[in-house]
């Protein structure tokens, strides 16, 4: 099996500027979507992007949120835990990977303005790595960081992993 480092190396991972972790965008489509067709962006943006996304045991993906939707999928190494925070109120932690006969799937979908932050499962290979898919495509401007006291005063029953999620407060 391949090592974090390994796999950093031959996808050419870079660390992420905000977010923690390391990727790699590899795909970014040529057709552009215009501003008009999309109010929550409030400016054009590719109509789709994708990353390699790998995560070490003990980093996090911090707390963010996201207009559009984004589509996870699990490649290789130990699953990985998304804490998912609903405008509703309500939230969930939902685990993406690749072990189906123990319920687990290699895909799942988070909607738009809904908070999200990850880490690995505890496992065997101390990190996971999963590609990210987004329509209308990512841009930093729609990056919304997430702030440790408004999301546990929003959330508090998940106030634990909150902080876990919220490296920079």
């Amino acid at each position: 099996m391949l090592s974090a480092q390994d796999v950093i190396r031959l996808l050419n991972l870079q660390p992420h500027p905000i977010e923690g972790g390391h990727f790699r965008e590899s795909h970014r489509s040529d057709l552009t979507l215009p501003a008009s067709a999309l109010p929550a962006h409030r400016i054009e943006r590719s109509a789709s992007t994708a990353i390699y996304y790998l995560l070490i045991a003990g980093a996090v993906s911090e707390m963010h949120q996201l207009p559009g939707e984004e589509v996870y999928h699990h490649y290789l190494g130990d699953p990985l835990e998304t804490l998912l925070l609903y405008p509703d109120g309500h939230g969930e932690l939902r685990i993406v990977g690749n072990d189906l006969a123990n319920g687990r799937e290699p895909q799942m979908t988070i909607a738009g303005d809904v908070w999200q932050g990850s880490t690995p499962a505890a496992g065997p290979h101390g990190f996971a790595l999963i590609g990210a898919t987004m329509a209308p495509g990512f841009d930093y401007a729609d990056y919304r960081r997430g702030h440790r006291a408004t999301l546990q005063a929003g959330w508090p029953k998940f106030a634990e992993r909150i902080g876990q999620l919220t490296p920079n407060g």
